[in-house]
């Protein structure tokens, strides 16, 4: 059993940059594919990014590519997510997601994070 927890999240203008942390406890994360979701009011929760277990391959939503970077540190047990050039599209609540399996997948992830807020103003 893994365990999520999200932090870095805020208010940030359009144009700005945050970088969202994920902080895994209870197990390595080095045999797990990780993610990040994001839900925004009143929409479903959608993929943004995901990572291999070795940090080698990468998938981004179209939404996002070229603006968000993934990344992670096997050693700390930790992900983030470098988010720039945000527009207020990108607000929303963002979680931490993990799955065993070896492809950067969308979706069939078991483990979840409580989520971080993260706000664009234009």
């Amino acid at each position: 059993q893994v365990q999520l927890a999200e932090s870095g999240g805020g208010l940030v203008q359009a144009g700005g940059s945050l970088r969202l942390s994920c902080a895994a406890s209870g197990r390595t994360i080095s045999d797990l594919v990780m993610g990040w979701f994001r839900q925004a009011p009143g929409k479903e929760r959608e993929f943004v990014a995901a990572i291999s277990r070795g940090g080698s391959n990468t998938n981004y939503a179209s939404s996002v590519k070229g603006r968000f970077t993934i990344s992670r540190d096997n050693v700390k047990n930790t992900v983030l997510l470098q988010m720039n050039s945000l527009k207020s599209e990108d607000t929303a609540n963002y979680y931490c997601a993990a799955r065993l399996g070896a492809t950067v997948v969308t979706s069939g992830y078991g483990y979840w994070g409580q989520g971080t807020q993260v706000t664009v103003s234009s």
